[in-house]
C-alpha cells in the first residue's frame, strides 16, 4: 500500500511539472509589428514607430538609426516576404519554423543601407522576440543578445529560396573580451530568414557590418513577458503543494 500511494504521489508530482513546462514551452502565433507613420527623426538619422498587438496587450515599439535607412514601407508595396515572388506559403516559407507558425503580417519593412548601430525599444518587456530579415547579402548583423537561428529560404533543405533568392544563414560569436559578446548574424547567397532571441526583452540593439543596399527587417514577439512568463494557475500551484507534502510525508514514514 505505501508503494502505491508514494507511486501515485510521485506520478501526479510529475505529471503537474510537465504540465506546467508544456504550458510555458507551448508555441503560439506570433504578433508582428504594425509599422506606422513617417520619419520622426528631424535630423539625417531615421526613426520610426509601431505596435504590436498581443492577446492582452498593445505594446509600442520605436526604432532608431542615427544612421538613416533605405527606405520605409509602413503600409502596401511589395510584398517582399513572399516566397520567391510567388505567393505565400506558411509550409514552405523562409519566415515560418516549429517556433513561428506565421508569416509576418502584411508587407511592412525598414529597409537598411548603411553599417552602424540601431535599436529597438519596447515599451514594455516583450518575450521570445523573433526577427525576420530580407536580402541579407553583402552585409551582417551583430546583436548585441545571444540568438538562435529558426528558419532561412534554402531549397535544398525544403524550404522556399525568399523574394530576391536563396542563401544560407550562419551565427558567429565574438568575444570582445571583459566578458563581452557580439552575436553575429552572416549568410551567403540572398539570406531571407528569421531568428529568435529568448528571453524577457525591452531593447535589442545591433551593427550592421557594412553599407550594402538594401537589406530589411520586421520584427514580432510571442507575447508581452507578463503574458508568456506568467505564474502557474492557483490550481495547479496547489495541486503541486499537495503532491509534495505527500511525498514528503511518504518519506518520514519510510524513515
Amino acid at each position: 500500500m505505501r508503494h502505491t500511494l508514494q507511486h501515485f504521489i510521485a506520478a501526479s508530482a510529475s505529471a503537474v511539472l510537465l504540465v506546467m513546462a508544456g504550458s510555458a514551452a507551448q508555441a503560439a502565433p506570433i504578433y508582428w509589428t504594425d509599422w506606422t507613420g513617417g520619419d520622426l527623426d528631424p535630423t539625417s538619422g531615421f526613426q520610426a514607430q509601431g505596435t504590436i498587438t498581443t492577446g492582452s496587450s498593445t505594446v509600442t515599439v520605436t526604432y532608431t538609426n542615427a544612421n538613416g535607412i533605405a527606405f520605409y514601407q509602413p503600409s502596401g508595396g511589395i510584398d517582399y516576404y513572399q516566397n520567391a515572388r510567388s505567393g505565400r506559403d506558411a509550409a514552405t516559407s523562409p519566415y515560418t519554423s516549429s517556433a513561428v507558425d506565421n508569416i509576418p503580417t502584411g508587407t511592412d519593412i525598414i529597409a537598411l543601407r548603411a553599417a552602424g548601430m540601431q535599436t529597438l525599444q519596447f515599451s514594455q518587456a516583450i518575450a521570445n522576440p523573433v526577427f525576420s530579415y530580407v536580402s541579407l547579402n553583402g552585409n551582417g548583423y551583430a546583436f548585441d543578445q545571444d540568438f538562435e537561428i529558426l528558419s532561412f529560404g534554402n531549397a535544398s533543405d525544403g524550404n522556399s529560396c525568399g523574394y530576391w533568392g536563396c542563401g544560407t544563414s550562419t551565427k558567429n560569436v565574438v568575444d570582445l573580451g571583459g566578458g563581452n559578446f557580439e552575436y553575429q548574424l552572416l549568410g551567403t547567397g540572398e539570406p531571407h530568414g528569421t531568428l529568435r532571441f529568448l528571453g524577457a526583452f525591452d531593447t535589442v540593439s545591433w551593427r550592421s557590418l557594412t553599407a550594402e543596399n538594401w537589406n530589411g527587417f520586421t520584427v514580432g514577439v510571442q507575447g508581452t513577458a507578463a503574458e508568456v512568463f506568467q505564474t502557474p494557475e492557483p490550481g495547479s500551484l496547489a495541486l503541486m503543494g499537495l503532491a509534495m507534502v505527500g511525498l514528503a510525508c511518504v518519506r518520514r514514514r519510510r524513515r
